[in-house]
């Protein structure tokens, strides 16, 4: 009988060890930390997991594209050495934070996952000002804010899916609401350098000017009939 026993537990701390998952650390860093730990290891694996569109736009010296929204993700992923550190960003942090769980999931030991994606690497000033696109100038955007009218700003991308759902209506208000409100719309991957100097970390986002001062700011969907109650 206490052999029998013994047996058991034997089997059971077996089974429970074959069945265990190897979990491997996630952290979620800064830019500069970010920065440091990519330039201290060496051959670093650096995955930007957006969209091709938006890796083409701006990205890491030396990252590569593995889309998170692909049908390959995890194929493209297994080429990479699970027992290395491995680097990991999107936009803002939402596809990041997926890709990252997925990988500790595969078994990759050590993964770095960028704080704020390259919106907030951009915004500290790591990217390089060759790689960006200039666009409007800081002096240029304020100068649009010279009206005695209230001027809404949205900040959005082509790529950018709420974005797109709220083009629409934002179109509608801008001819519609003109007499009121001036509607600016400008395209952070073609204005990078005034992203970066107005810290726009994700998108959309929209920001409400009142005499060149600003008064209201929504980051993230926001619907039409909530957005006309701050613009009336």
């Amino acid at each position: 009988m206490k052999f029998s026993k013994i047996l058991f537990l034997i089997l059971s701390v077996v089974f429970i060890s074959c069945n265990e998952k190897k979990s491997g650390i996630i952290e979620e860093i800064t830019p500069k930390d970010f920065a440091e730990k990519i330039k201290t290891t060496e051959n670093a694996q650096i995955l930007d997991v957006r969209t091709p569109e938006e890796f083409e736009s701006n990205h890491i010296d030396n990252a590569v594209n593995v889309n998170w929204n692909g049908d390959d993700f995890e194929t493209k992923v297994a080429a990479y050495d699970k027992s290395k550190p491995v680097f990991v960003y999107c936009l803002s942090g939402g596809r990041s934070k997926k890709a990252a769980a997925k990988l500790n999931e595969l078994g990759f030991t050590t993964i770095y996952e960028l704080e704020g994606g390259i919106m907030k690497w951009n915004a500290e000033g790591f990217s390089k000002p060759s790689t960006a696109n200039a666009g409007m100038t800081i002096d240029e955007f304020n100068n649009l804010l010279k009206t005695d009218k209230k001027v809404l700003v949205d900040f959005y991308a082509e790529w950018c899916g709420p974005c797109k759902l709220m083009e629409p209506y934002l179109l509608k208000m801008q001819k519609e609401m003109a007499d009121k409100v001036v509607i600016i719309r400008i395209d952070v991957d073609k204005n990078e350098t005034l992203a970066t100097q107005m810290k726009i970390e994700q998108l959309p986002t929209l920001i409400l000017y009142e005499n060149k001062a600003e008064k209201w700011k929504n980051i993230g969907l926001i619907k039409e009939k909530d957005l006309k109650k701050q613009l009336q």
